[in-house]
């Protein structure tokens, strides 16, 4: 029987009946965690090798480095600090876009790459990396 008004008249039931909504659900889900599994499996795939060497580059990067003694080198060429922001600053006027890569001396000051590096910044590049040697090598 429906609900009963004040005047003893049967009206109509307005709520929403969830019950079927649930069960679409749980079958869903109980779907969804058969064939999950499933998706992620893939299949072993030799692929060719290649001796290949890596891609030329359009123009050498820019290389900053600090050697042992905390000498900072732009390229070869030797220069302080002020010396290197001033032309870092001449060449982000043509390409800010352009890397610049930092290779620091382990046995350097941390202070004095985190100068460097801010230096490179305020000179206007933004893309710099960090030029590191592979685990193989080092222990060699």
């Amino acid at each position: 029987m429906g609900p009963v008004r004040k005047n003893n008249r049967r009206g109509l039931v307005a709520e929403i009946n969830v019950t079927p909504l649930v069960d679409v659900m749980l079958v869903l889900l109980i779907i969804f965690m058969v064939t999950a599994p499933m998706m992620t499996q893939g299949l072993d795939v030799n692929l060719p090798e290649t001796t290949s060497k890596s891609l030329r580059q359009k123009e050498e990067p820019v290389v900053v480095s600090i050697n042992r003694e905390g000498k900072i080198l732009l390229g070869k060429i030797e220069v302080d600090r002020a010396m290197l922001h001033q032309q870092l600053s001449n060449m982000a006027v043509s390409d800010r876009e352009q890397p610049v890569f930092l290779k620091a001396d382990q046995e350097v000051a941390y202070g004095l790459v985190v100068a460097v590096m801010a230096d490179i910044k305020a000179a206007g590049f933004d893309k710099l990396g960090m030029v590191t040697r592979p685990v193989e090598e080092i222990r060699q």
